[in-house]
């Protein structure tokens, strides 16, 4: 029996979110919870991995790798938990990791999921990335700014990587309209219209990008200073070439 989140109390939402967070590490755990509720995860035919922390550029990504392939291709996207990529790398899988700097990640996380205050929202990106540093040579890390303007690129190191033959995304005007259409037409399959769809459709919004700036300072809150500078560390650590470790 399944409970609408408007029934759940604020503090059991949140106390469930930050169980999410920590399971979502543990392929034995969390791949078998994802086949019960949401996403694609990864199993036996799965071709390649592409998972990030929500607001990544999960939905765009998925899109345009299906837009640029030939054949119906198996891809294990949308679970949104770590364990997706650890399980694809210790199956040497092909994995492309997303990654977007953390400041904008969560103000965007926070609009979408409103009953998540921003610390707790810093923690569930802390518990995604840390805990894929480890594995850091053995997947693609594709960043927000790169798959947004270049994901061609992402796909061929991904080629390059793993040797497989995947078709690359062409990153023209025309090729990337067709697939914010596409998550158009699939949000505009859900309930939510107005400001409501603003806040959760994948694609750019001016009115997220306003609430954005009055949520802000929140962030920048000195209590939370830890927290981000450990985010930041994450971030640069999986976007940089030199292969360097967490301390």
């Amino acid at each position: 029996m399944s409970v609408t989140a408007g029934f759940v109390p604020l503090p059991v939402r949140r106390a469930l979110y930050e169980l999410k967070t920590v399971v979502a590490r543990y392929p034995p755990l969390a791949v078998p919870i994802a086949r019960l509720r949401h996403g694609d995860p990864v199993g036996p035919d799965t071709e390649i991995v592409i998972e990030g922390f929500p607001r990544t550029g999960n939905t765009f990504a998925v899109n345009a790798f299906n837009f640029a392939q030939p054949r119906p291709v198996r891809v294990a996207c949308h679970v949104h938990a770590p364990a997706q990529l650890i399980a694809g790398a210790r199956r040497r899988i092909p994995a492309i990791a997303l990654v977007r700097e953390p400041e904008e990640t969560i103000l965007s996380f926070v609009i979408r999921h409103s009953h998540v205050p921003v610390g707790q929202a810093l923690r569930g990106y802390l518990r995604f990335y840390e805990s894929l540093v480890r594995y850091r040579d053995r997947l693609v890390i594709g960043s927000f700014d790169e798959v947004i303007t270049d994901f061609g690129a992402v796909i061929r190191r991904v080629n390059e990587r793993f040797g497989t033959l995947f078709a690359e995304f062409v990153h023209t005007e025309e090729n990337v309209r067709a697939c914010l259409e596409q998550i158009e037409r699939d949000y505009g399959a859900r309930e939510e219209r107005g400001e409501a769809l603003e806040r959760i459709v994948a694609r750019p919004s001016p009115v997220r990008a306003r609430m954005k700036e009055e949520i802000r300072p929140e962030y920048r809150a000195p209590r939370l200073s830890g927290l981000r500078a450990r985010a930041e560390r994450a971030f640069q650590v999986l976007v940089a070439t030199d292969g360097a470790t967490l301390p």
